[in-house]
Parts: structure tokens; sequence; C-alpha cells
């Protein structure tokens, strides 16, 4: 077999499933179940937080979990706050939540929030325990907190206040390195706050210890993640698409490994 066909096999085994959807079982996990259970017993107009703690180069897998997660809390009519404590998530961020917040007919300031992005993300951290508002003044489309209707005064005196940890219910870090670590270190271990975790699939076996002594409530790991996801909200997504395209690939490869084995043993045997 040449060359040149294997390549044009392996390209079409991964462009076909993104293209058309297979819908290859995948069984659902525990630890992405268990996230998506903290969201689902959320009442109406319950507040979480959504942070995007990744780079630009990790969003084929950390956009399918983030865009997932959002579905559900929208269908949920629940408050949406998003920042980033990487840069580069920052404009993702932002993008992802407007982009998923138009699906579902969501009004900015009043149903979701953007506050964009802060350094030195371990006093953002603790700052936000105490008031989210002397961290993040402004959003980050500069306009001033007081000023948004879901962090305004008005919310307040409605009984709606969103100040710090206390009126959180869920905290959910989108990463690709250890930025859930700190949410642990910080938000779990001193305001008793819950966290869960979507990180990349490589990032996952790092935070399973987190999750076995309930530090962590939940995790969701790369694409196989926000697949599962996926088949909880029913929402099909690139998560599903991006697995199926994973699936047959792997299932291409090995053919090709057998049969070309079996090619060198026959032609082996036959030049004896």
């Amino acid at each position: 077999m040449s060359r040149q066909l294997i390549f044009i096999l392996i390209a079409l085994s991964v462009a076909i499933p993104l293209v058309i959807k297979l819908g290859l079982p995948n069984a659902v996990t525990s630890e992405v179940r268990q996230v998506y259970e903290e969201i689902d017993q959320l009442d109406s107009a319950s507040a979480v937080i959504i942070s995007f703690d990744h780079e630009a180069s990790s969003l084929p897998e950390v956009k399918p979990m983030a865009v997932a997660i959002l579905r559900h809390c929208f269908s949920k009519d629940l408050k949406v706050i998003g920042l980033a404590l990487l840069a580069e998530g920052t404009a993702i961020g932002d993008g992802i939540l407007r982009e998923v917040g138009k699906e579902y007919g969501k009004e900015y300031g009043k149903d979701y929030v953007f506050l964009g992005f802060r350094p030195q993300y371990q006093a953002a951290i603790l700052g936000m325990g105490e008031d989210i508002k002397r961290v993040f003044p402004r959003d980050y489309k500069n306009i001033p907190l007081e000023q948004i209707p879901m962090m305004s005064e008005g919310s307040r005196l409605a009984g709606n206040e969103i100040r710090n940890y206390q009126d959180i219910s869920l905290i959910i870090s989108v990463a690709d390195g250890d930025m859930p670590a700190y949410w642990v270190d910080y938000a779990v271990s001193r305001y008793h706050k819950k966290v869960s975790a979507a990180v990349t699939a490589v990032m996952a076996t790092s935070f399973y210890p987190f999750l076995a002594s309930g530090q962590i409530t939940g995790l969701l790991g790369g694409l196989k993640g926000a697949a599962e996801y996926e088949i909880l909200i029913q929402k099909p997504g690139m998560g599903q698409r991006g697995m199926d395209a994973q699936s047959v690939s792997h299932l291409v490869i090995i053919l090709l490994v057998i049969l070309g084995n079996a090619s060198y043993f026959l032609r082996r045997k036959l030049t004896k």
C-alpha cells in the first residue's frame, strides 16, 4: 500500500465523522455525570462562575467542553459570570459566552456577564471571595459593574445580589493546565465553595486525586468529557463528532497495522 493512499485514508477517517454525524456509542462516566448533576440541581437564577483558564492552543479540546456546560447552564436559566485567569482565554471566553448566549436568546448584563482578565490569579481568586467588584470593577467591555443589571445595586435591592462567593452556587474552571488546583487552594479551602473542573485529556489524570478526596465536584476530561456531557444534555456537538473522528481514525490505523503485518509475513513466506 502506497504512503499516499495511507495518508488519504487517515484524512478521510478524520474528516468524514466531522461532517457526517455517526453517533458512535460513548458511555457516560461518573465524574462527568457529577458535574451535570451539580448544575442540574440548581434553582433557576442561581449564579455560577465559569473561568476560562486556558490558552488558545488548547481550543479544540476546551471549547466543546465550555459550550456543553454553558448550554446546560442557559437551559436552566442560571446566571453566568465569565472571567479568565490566563490572558489568552479572555477573548475566547467572551466569544463562547456570546455565541451560546445568542443560541439561547440570553441578554448580556441580565443573564450573563464577562468580567475579563485579571493577572495574579491567586490574589484574584482570594479577592472575589470578599468582593467581586473590588477585583473586577469593570467588565470586559469596560462597563462599570454597577451599571450591569445582574451585578448592580438594583439586583441587590431585589434580593438577587451577587457580591462574593456566598452568592455563587458553583465555580467551573475550564483549563489546560493546573489552574483548577488554585481554585481548590483558595476558593474551596478558604471559602468552602464547590469547584468543578473541565480540563484537557492530558491533564485529567492530575485531578483524579482531587476528585477522590472531594475537593472538586466532578471532572470533564478533553473531547471525551465533552462528548459525554453532550449526551447528558441531549445536545450533540463537536465533542461527539470529535470523538467519532478519533475512534474511526484509530480503527483505520489498527486495520492498516494489521494489513501491513499480514502483507509482510505473506511476502516473506512467498519468497522462501
